[in-house]
Parts: structure tokens; C-alpha cells; sequence
């Protein structure tokens, strides 16, 4: 079974990496997955919330910087340090297939710090700001294509992504509701 989902992981990597390629993807991927592309939104996202919360904002920001370093770690030392999966772009059965397009490929792959980093955060952020409804489905929408550039570029495999981004749900849902509840509440 496992033999299985692999086989199939890595025939849907070349369907994304190989199938899909076109200019446009291979201008923007490698462009999308860089944190400072994203610093714009995370000036409007900090604006919001202190325009909201005021002074208690900063309790906020905490968690949210608690939550990425424990989301980081998590996936990227303990969760890759344990399954140690070979990065499609390091793969000697796929040289010559992998389209690799951006300069590094050091570290192992299973799985994506990038996805489970930015879920969490699509989760964590709408939850305070439940007003702007219309939010919920955009964040969701720049961690679905921040993961889909990880594959894209021929750094990750899908499995790779998707489970990051299920537990990156997992941490996003747990530190919302833990600062919800501890910190934000008036006493």
C-alpha cells in the first residue's frame, strides 16, 4: 500500500512538475515561495490587527511567532529527520525529469516546512479577524499556492505538501483557539 501512494506521489510530481509547465508558472513559482514576495501582506495582516486589538496586539504577534517556530521545527527537524525522504530534485531515479528551478536542494523533503508553516498561518489569521469573512478562503488560497510552488519547482513531492498543510490546519486551529481563549479575552 505504501509502495502504492508512493508511486502514485511521484507520478503526480511529474504531472505538476513536467505536465503543468508553461513560462508563466515558471516565472512566478520560484518568485511565490520567497518569504519577502509576502512582506507586503504581512504589513497589511499586522496593520489589521493592531487596528483591531490595539495594545493587545502584541500578544498576537507572540503566538503567531511561537506557532511558526514550533511549526518549523516540527516539520523541518523532527518529522524530516525521522522519514529522511530524499527531495524529488536530489532523486537519482528522477534525473533528467525533475525540472528544477530554483538553486538549492539540500535537506530532506517529507515534509514541506514551507506548506505546514503557511496553513498554520492561513488558519491562525482569519481567526481574528472573523469581520472580514471574505479572508478565510484568500489565505487559503496563498498557502495552496505557496505549497503548489514547492512542487512546482521540483523541491517537494504532493505528499510532501499535503501533509504539511493538514498539519499546519492543526497547529493554525490549536494556537487560534489557545490565544482566543487565554489571551485575548478581557478580565
Amino acid at each position: 500500500m505504501l509502495d502504492n501512494l508512493l508511486y502514485f506521489d511521484k507520478q503526480f510530481f511529474i504531472f505538476v512538475n513536467n505536465g503543468l509547465s508553461n513560462p508563466f508558472f515558471d516565472f512566478i513559482c520560484p518568485l511565490i515561495r520567497k518569504q519577502e514576495i509576502w512582506y507586503p501582506l504581512y504589513a497589511l495582516v499586522a496593520f489589521l490587527f493592531i487596528r483591531k486589538f490595539e495594545i493587545e496586539s502584541w500578544k498576537i504577534f507572540l503566538a503567531a511567532g511561537i506557532m511558526i517556530l514550533c511549526t518549523d521545527q516540527f516539520s523541518a527537524n523532527l518529522v524530516k529527520s525521522t522519514f529522511t525522504r530524499i527531495r524529488p530534485c536530489a532523486e537519482h531515479g528522477l534525473t533528467g525529469v525533475v525540472r528544477h528551478l530554483v538553486p538549492s536542494c539540500n535537506g530532506f523533503s517529507f515534509i514541506s516546512a514551507h506548506a505546514t508553516n503557511h496553513f498554520a498561518l492561513a488558519l491562525f489569521i482569519p481567526y481574528f479577524l472573523q469581520e472580514l469573512k471574505f479572508l478565510l478562503p484568500v489565505f487559503i488560497f496563498w498557502a495552496f499556492t505557496i505549497a503548489f510552488s514547492q512542487v512546482y519547482v521540483g523541491v517537494h513531492y504532493p505528499l510532501d505538501v499535503i501533509v504539511g498543510g493538514l498539519v499546519g490546519c492543526l497547529f493554525g486551529v490549536a494556537f487560534s483557539r489557545y490565544v482566543n481563549k487565554y489571551l485575548t479575552q478581557k478580565t
